[in-house]
């Protein structure tokens, strides 16, 4: 019995090895690059924190507001983001990349170089996203830490951490630039919902932000399902590749589900504003407008404010008699 549990040790280890001797070259000077036990720590300590202690230290504590390191942070992601697509672009795909089968550079030029460094930049962006969820938690907003939330911020990283290492480039880098694209637009959203009340008359396109998630998922699927109708491609990593359509299939179903559930259902307003907001009638509950099913409250950086009534009771009990 030792003597098989030390070959199945001894043969776990020659696959472990023959991963690592697969990571691109110049990737390995990289941070966290080396090997995926420092990147897989640090995704356990998150989903350790966001699951567990985290809840377990606020649990008597008030809620932080942290609205200035809000801001900062969003609109920081939005110029990181920025950053990434046209640095995407730069390395090929706005000047060499065919859009259709493109191989990985694995040269030295400058260019491949440059692919290298965003790729990896990209990756390390799914690390810096991670405080997403610690601000939720800190701010014991526990209803936006959902199932679809936490698996997306700790799945997508793992993955792209084998992504990045093995195949930094070609075609299936076009999942990244369009994924960076849409953080530009959801970070600036997030950035002006932390600035306070007075932006909120700009917040108007909410729930276009899942219409936008959705159609980068159709994208994405799309441009990794040509694959399979080429008559040759050259592309060295086909693996990614079938990886990037299965995630761009499996969160579009996520997706339409939040979707359906939030703006076509009203599930996630409270029970009694679903059958006034079924009815057209607009209703201001726990400082939010909801009008015609759909929550014009914040996510991430924002918080619940609404123009100030004397009574909400009275203001409700008008509402019904109009």
């Amino acid at each position: 019995m030792l003597q098989e549990i030390q070959a199945m040790g001894s043969h776990a280890m020659d696959i472990y090895d023959y991963l690592l001797a697969g990571i691109d070259p110049r990737l390995k000077e990289y941070p966290l690059m080396q090997n995926p036990i420092p990147m897989s720590s640090i995704l356990l300590c998150y989903l350790f924190f966001v699951m567990y202690l985290g809840p377990r230290i606020m649990a008597n504590r008030k809620p932080f507001q942290l609205k200035e390191a809000m801001i900062v942070y969003n609109f920081t992601l939005v110029a990181l983001s920025v950053f990434i697509v046209y640095e995407f672009l730069m390395s090929g795909w706005a000047t060499t990349y065919t859009w259709r089968c493109d191989a990985v550079d694995t040269s030295d030029s400058p260019q491949a170089l440059r692919m290298v460094r965003v790729a990896w930049l990209f990756w390390f962006s799914k690390i810096i996203e991670l405080i997403d969820t610690m601000f939720f938690v800190l701010r014991k907003k526990h209803g936006q830490v959902t199932f679809l939330h936490i698996f997306h911020h700790s799945f997508m990283p793992w993955t792209w951490w084998w992504g990045v290492a093995y195949a930094p480039g070609g075609m299936g880098s076009f999942h990244a630039m369009v994924n960076s694209s849409v953080h530009v637009i959801m970070y600036f959203y997030y950035g002006l919902a932390a600035a306070g009340p007075r932006f909120q008359k700009f917040l108007w396109w909410k729930k276009y932000m899942t219409a936008i998630q959705l159609t980068q998922f159709v994208l994405v699927s799309l441009h990794a399902t040509q694959y399979y109708f080429m008559d040759s491609c050259d592309y060295q990593f086909p693996m990614v590749l079938h990886l990037i359509w299965m995630y761009g299939t499996f969160f579009f179903v996520l997706f339409s589900n939040f979707w359906i559930q939030a703006y076509v259902k009203g599930k996630r307003l409270p029970k009694q504003d679903v059958k006034q907001c079924k009815n057209g009638t607009a209703v201001h509950t726990n400082g939010k407008h909801h009008e015609n099913g759909i929550n014009h409250g914040t996510s991430n950086g924002a918080s619940n404010s609404s123009a100030p009534h004397e009574n909400g009771s009275i203001h409700v009990s008008k509402m019904k008699k109009a």
